[in-house]
């Protein structure tokens, strides 16, 4: 009884993760909370909608470029003071946004936005991951991950509603009251970093940073317009791909010269555990990001639904990850993720199979019960996996293990989108019908959900055993 009391979440740890997650969730909303509006910031500034698309891009790209940095700026600055710098980044480019006369000064302020969003999501994992410890991060991971998926999902269907109901500036000036909030009481609950002892920070690596943050953001650009272009064979497209590979590699050959002085240590990848959990949750992001786009596209182009319906329609998931992740992150620290992860995904891979075959006509309880599914499979992948990862990482890479994860997380959401943005438009302009062309994206969902299985396999067991997974750990 003892035990167990001891391992309980104290009070002060909860209301850490409270403020964190509400600063937090913010960057997780504002990724897509604007896509809904680029038909209403067309018209209003009267430009194309490939000009306005540089409103989501730019923010983009922005997130994209600061998650690198934030690993080496964490272990400089500490992450409380990064931390609250990330808040007051995000809360000023919300206001200037709001502000905006034009398409070009609302490009700029979203990627000041995109700036401190980027740094707000890795640190706070950082943050929990290290106030939970070992032994307690897969609930925390678990209460985390509550949030998570909330974003995406609620992000349309806010956004539909604060167009309709207040007008497109509200999308950045909402955030207003929710940041300075948070800012205000992760003055008061975010601790401060501990001194350090015999390990001074590193310099920054500028060669590395120059390297892997433009490669990054040029990789995530290339599926963005493969996805816009419905294909991989444009000029554009294979150029960006083309140099995003060269400055990947280059980094590659860069962090094996600079060993532990590089941006992220190759070494993370040495543990078996560490590897999976990163390859795991990319393919995740994959499967998450191709249902996300997928299934609302469905609702309005074969069923007819508006956008704010489509969103409504996609909840379940929602309300299913809700109630899945803070039990699937309890059960890992007692069995592992290798018992959870691959159940979910199996789960995932049953509801997209369901969608293979969905007419216009097909059940809206039936595809509603599906969603909440892959709510459940999703939960029972996020909380085990993250917690995992955090078991077979020392204490001094949490920061750069968790820019890893969100880099691969990154592109594999980006590489979900583009895939099923092509599946879908290259089919629909043949002789496939919009619901065929449906079907088959769907099946895209399902191989992703396949691979996420297979990658489950590999995770580490019960956490007792975790240990050998650690990079530093011994055969």
């Amino acid at each position: 009884m003892a035990g167990a009391r001891a391992d309980r979440l104290d009070p002060a740890l909860l209301r850490l993760i409270a403020v964190v997650l509400l600063g937090g969730f913010m960057g997780l909303l504002d990724g897509t909370i604007v896509n809904v509006g680029m038909g209403t910031l067309s018209e209003h500034f009267a430009r194309s909608l490939s000009a306005v698309g540089w409103v989501a891009t730019g923010y983009l790209l922005a997130v994209t470029f600061a998650i690198p940095f934030t690993a080496w700026a964490v272990d400089r600055f500490g992450s409380r003071k990064m931390w609250l710098l990330g808040l007051g980044l995000f809360v000023t480019g919300s206001l200037a946004s709001g502000l905006a006369w034009n398409v070009e000064s609302l490009v700029v302020f979203r990627v000041v936005q995109g700036f401190g969003g980027g740094m707000l999501d890795p640190i706070m994992l950082t943050v929990l991951a290290r106030a939970a410890g070992p032994g307690r991060v897969g609930r925390v991971m678990g209460l985390m991950g509550v949030v998570i998926p909330l974003g995406p999902v609620l992000g349309p269907v806010l956004g539909g509603l604060i167009i309709e109901g207040l007008g497109w500036r509200w999308m950045f000036l909402v955030n207003i009251p929710v940041g300075l909030l948070a800012v205000l009481l992760s003055l008061r609950v975010v601790p401060a970093d501990p001194p350090r002892r015999g390990h001074p920070a590193a310099p920054l690596d500028v060669i590395g940073l120059a390297l892997l943050g433009p490669a990054f953001a040029v990789l995530t650009f290339a599926l963005s317009r493969a996805g816009e272009e419905a294909g991989f064979g444009t000029a554009p497209v294979l150029g960006a791909l083309a140099l995003g590979a060269v400055l990947l590699a280059g980094y590659v050959l860069h962090a094996v010269r600079a060993g532990a002085r590089a941006l992220i240590g190759l070494h993370l990848f040495r543990g078996r555990g560490f590897s999976a959990s990163v390859t795991t949750m990319g393919l995740t992001g994959v499967m998450l990001f191709s249902m996300l786009f997928l299934v609302p596209l469905y609702q309005q182009e074969v069923r007819g639904h508006g956008v704010l319906a489509a969103g409504l329609l996609l909840a379940p998931l929602g309300v299913g990850s809700f109630l899945a992740m803070p039990v699937a992150g309890r059960l890992s620290d007692k069995v592992g993720a290798r018992r959870l992860a691959p159940l979910g995904a199996c789960v995932i891979a049953l509801s997209a199979l369901v969608h293979t075959q969905a007419t216009a006509t097909t059940s809206e309880v039936l595809l509603g019960a599906c969603a909440f599914a892959t709510g459940v499979g999703l939960g029972l992948i996020g909380a085990p996996t993250m917690g995992s990862l955090y078991r077979t990482l020392p204490g001094e890479s949490v920061a750069q293990g968790t820019s890893a994860l969100y880099i691969v997380n990154q592109l594999g959401a980006s590489l979900g989108v583009a895939v099923v943005a092509m599946l879908v438009q290259r089919q629909a302009g043949g002789a496939h019908t919009a619901v065929q062309s449906f079907q088959t994206a769907s099946w895209w969902v399902c191989a992703a959900a396949v691979a996420v299985l297979v990658a489950g396999w590999f995770l580490p067991g019960r956490p007792a055993t975790a240990e050998a997974a650690r990079p530093d750990a011994r055969a």
